[in-house]
């Protein structure tokens, strides 16, 4: 079907007011009343998340390194880069890359390279993934939160985009990560950029004013 050139504006729902539902310690569940385009109200169920950071560590003989652990809420053990929540809305997304690396998995970057942000569930969330390629790995010992419980493999990073193609990689953040990082190793001419250099912010999505 072709594009009908509807502009934005005919498809915007206008925020409200909101009701807060749970505030809890990784996400807060708000519901939101909002203005639909041809003037009726509606109800949405939000979850507001601070956002995360996900890494793709990839060394010199092309083996990247994934953890694997055990997801609760889809009761299976899954193969996936290593990431982490960031600690405030706030944090630059690249300082929690860099500290996730380390904490999961003891590895150290000389280069790094953003790849994509994402959000993971527009539909009903706020989370907005930041997705580095590191390379330049040095390892240094890992040092997890007490609440996590990982094993940690090399694969060759052919052989985890063809995981991805398969099906075995069914986690969304990996499969974006994996398949970007493949296009960005590929572009000889990409540059990296140091472990001290600045990384284009990308600030959180923007959020109704908090109402009295």
């Amino acid at each position: 079907m072709a594009d009908q050139m509807i502009p934005d504006s005919q498809l915007r729902e206008t925020f409200l007011s909101k009701e807060d539902i749970y505030p809890g310690k990784i996400i807060r569940v708000e519901k939101w009343q909002v203005a639909l385009p041809n003037g009726e109200t509606a109800l949405r169920e939000i979850v507001r998340h601070n956002g995360a950071s996900a890494i793709v560590p990839v060394d010199d003989a092309g083996m990247v390194t994934m953890v694997r652990q055990h997801r609760v809420a889809i009761d299976k053990c899954t193969w996936e880069i290593p990431a982490g929540k960031l600690d405030t809305p706030t944090e630059d997304p690249f300082d929690a890359a860099k500290r996730e690396l380390e904490e999961e998995t003891g590895l150290q970057a000389e280069h790094w390279q953003k790849l994509t942000s994402m959000y993971t569930t527009p539909g009903f969330c706020n989370e907005r993934i930041s997705i580095y390629l590191a390379t330049g790995l040095s390892q240094h010992p890992s040092h997890p939160d007490s609440d996590e419980f990982l094993r940690i493999k090399k694969i060759p990073l052919d052989d985890a985009i063809a995981q991805c193609v398969s099906g075995e990689i069914q986690d969304g953040k990996t499969l974006v990560g994996l398949l970007l990082a493949r296009q960005a190793l590929s572009a000889r001419d990409m540059p990296l950029m140091g472990a001290g250099a600045s990384v284009p912010r990308y600030n959180a999505v923007c959020a109704p004013r908090e109402t009295k």
